[in-house]
């Protein structure tokens, strides 16, 4: 048992680590649009997993759409990642939230790329303009945390 246990924890995802590269997939996004990581290049990436059913992503996620408001004019791009059992329930709660940043909806595919750290939700990683990770953090952020974002765009 004890070795099955070592595997399962051996096969977890770590939120990356600070300075490492972070490769973006292309994403179909859930408006019907697509996120295209070639676009991306050279430009401050936010990449936010989270889920309709997450209490912790229902009170950082609110912040996370002002700083998506505050901060694409200035060239920050974004790349939600929905980890809900149904793509209609990702839908639905974007539009009922009136949540417009780029999200689209975790599958096998994009997991190939980017995997999405197994511990935790919300997850929120800041790509820098050199494609490195600037910031890493799995929970709840505040709208302090959220706001100092902006410093590296």
């Amino acid at each position: 048992m004890l070795g099955v246990l070592q595997a399962w924890a051996a096969s977890e995802v770590p939120v990356p680590a600070i300075g490492s590269a972070l490769t973006l997939p292309d994403v179909m996004l859930l408006d019907g649009g697509l996120f295209r990581a070639d676009q991306a290049r050279g430009t401050v990436v936010l990449v936010y997993w989270w889920a309709s059913w997450c209490p912790f992503c229902a009170a950082t996620t609110p912040y996370v759409q002002q700083l998506w408001d505050a901060q694409k004019s200035r060239g920050l791009q974004m790349l939600g990642l929905s980890i809900d059992r149904r793509i209609e329930d990702a839908r639905k709660y974007m539009r009922q939230k009136g949540y417009t940043f780029p999200t689209g909806f975790n599958s096998p595919e994009i997991e190939r790329v980017l995997p999405k750290p197994a511990k935790g939700l919300p997850v929120t990683v800041v790509r820098g303009k050199d494609g490195q990770v600037l910031m890493a953090e799995q929970g709840q952020l505040f709208e302090e945390d959220v706001k100092q974002i902006a410093r590296f765009i």
